[in-house]
């Protein structure tokens, strides 16, 4: 057994005996002098393949590490609302071009060095430059970023944009150090309360509360987030007293014997979560639009949630939650009809259609899938289910080299509508390049220009069948009834724990 020992800025995997194993991981095994616990065991399905949201996609990763330990200028609140955190003000002049940012004094990075303005700099040139993904987009918008002291930064936009700010509370908007050196699949170097103690791949990574947090300290001084491999282990734990918390607990069939259980709560919160069944626009036989409009009409949304979630959650009709500002409904625009479903793929000339599903090996998507693959069978589509294991092999097949025809995936990322649909080299390979037209208006424009614009470019994007967002994904939390603080609302993909508590002695 090799064990790394480390400085609490840098996060390094480790090997454990069993027997430490379950001393880390125990639930309950952190007081306080003062008698009250200071430890806290949370439970989650999804592991992070590494630490580098810069370059790694899926939401494992900001979701343990924003807020908890990289935090940005402005942060997203539970209420979906932008507010302060490392910037304690901003004013925006004018033409609403340039933000200027005054920012909090004191502050350090996990290793000592102070955060100022070069580091705000830096942080938002190495999006546009250096990340990899396609949220890097979201700083396409950015002109010029500049220190006019230690503690003030303006950033120059090439025009007005209704939802630049916004998209700063979100995990492209992280402050890292402008001389980092760290790699960061391994390493973290935040401002946030925590710091990544150890990482056990295939079970748990630890956080401890830093000494030397420039904000309110946390309650909590110790986090250990335990990976389950599913939900129903996940459930299991918590009912047993294991884990404290369950966060994003996918077992919607065991939800109301938990919620018999005295010594538990169930919380249910919103999320900005799309369940998507993603067709390959750019490859047969979804580069037809008749064929994904059969899909649409073969597809009865109300049956998938109620069969394959027991009914938690809700129907939108597109890729944008209740919560976003250009919400509307549009659940009509494909109702189930499996007889224009059928007189579609005569159309295209394809009927006894066999397509290649691939499904990763996530709850929801596994309880989907089955009744996704019923309902196709009945408008002569038959879809065989092949299995790709997440994150690794779906990652990899599905939304890196694009090699699928179908799949089902959870879209956690907050308004990302144009992130899936604004760019044909992303893996739905869909290419309306008029989107781009209307959507740059729209973020030109004034408030009530973006809130019109962006539902046009979402009906657009229904009317040509893109894919098919099945249902908006519940953020259920549940925990022993004791634990307070939880932020049980999924506004972006953070699961922030720096509230959690619990009672007094």
């Amino acid at each position: 057994m090799q064990i790394l020992t480390r400085r609490r800025a840098v996060g390094v995997v480790v090997a454990l005996t069993t027997a430490a194993l379950v001393a880390a991981c125990s639930a309950g095994s952190g007081e306080s002098p003062g008698g009250e616990r200071t430890d806290v065991v949370v439970g989650l399905t999804g592991e992070p393949t590494n630490l580098d949201f810069t370059t790694t996609s899926g939401s494992a990763i900001p979701q343990l590490l924003m807020n908890n330990v990289y935090e940005g200028l402005v942060t997203i609140d539970q209420e979906g609302e932008v507010q302060p955190q490392l910037a304690e003000s901003w004013e925006v002049n004018g033409d609403r071009t340039v933000y200027t940012f005054t920012l909090h004094e004191g502050v350090q990075f996990s290793d000592g060095s102070p955060f100022t303005a070069d580091d705000v700099v830096s942080s938002i040139e190495r999006v546009q430059d250096d990340w990899t993904l396609s949220l890097r987009s979201k700083m396409d918008v950015v002109r010029k970023v500049r220190a006019t002291s230690d503690t003030e930064v303006a950033v120059t936009l090439k025009h007005p944009s209704n939802s630049w700010l916004f998209d700063m509370g979100t995990s492209v908007g992280a402050m890292f150090p402008d001389d980092l050196s760290a790699d960061l699949a391994t390493e973290t170097v935040g401002t946030g309360p925590y710091t990544v103690e150890e990482v056990a791949p295939g079970d748990h990574i630890t956080l401890a509360a830093r000494d030397d947090y420039w904000g309110e300290a946390p309650a909590i001084q110790d986090v250990t987030v335990r990976y389950f491999a599913d939900a129903n282990a996940q459930a299991n734990a918590v009912r047993a007293g294991d884990i404290d918390m369950a966060y994003n607990l996918q077992a919607p069939d065991l939800l109301d014997g938990l919620a018999r259980d005295e010594n538990l709560q169930v919380v249910d919160g919103t999320s900005t979560g799309e369940v998507l069944l993603a067709l390959n626009n750019a490859a047969p036989p979804f580069d037809d639009l008749r064929v994904r409009q059969a899909v649409m009409y073969a597809i009865d949304r109300k049956a998938v949630l109620d069969t394959a979630w027991a009914g938690h959650g809700e129907l939108i009709g597109s890729m944008v939650p209740p919560t976003d500002p250009y919400y509307q409904d549009l659940t009509d625009a494909y109702p189930h009809d499996p007889d224009r479903a059928r007189e579609l793929l005569a159309e295209a000339g394809v009927e006894d259609l066999s397509i290649a599903f691939d499904v990763p090996t996530r709850p929801y998507a596994e309880a989907v899938a089955q009744v996704v693959v019923s309902q196709l069978k009945d408008v002569g589509i038959d879809a065989k289910i092949v299995p790709a294991e997440f994150p690794a092999v779906w990652l990899d097949k599905v939304f890196t080299e694009h090699d699928y025809q179908m799949s089902v995936i959870l879209h956690t990322e907050a308004r990302d509508m144009l992130t899936i649909f604004g760019d044909p080299d992303y893996y739905i390979g869909y290419d309306n390049p008029e989107i781009a037209t209307v959507a740059d208006e729209a973020d030109r424009g004034s408030p009530d220009e973006y809130v019109a614009g962006m539902q046009e470019v979402a009906r657009m994007i229904v009317d040509d069948a893109a894919s098919d967002p099945l249902f908006l994904f519940p953020n259920t939390v549940v925990a022993d009834v004791r634990l307070g603080g939880i932020a049980a609302n999924a506004t972006t993909e953070s699961m922030d724990l720096t509230g959690l508590t619990w009672p007094l002695d």
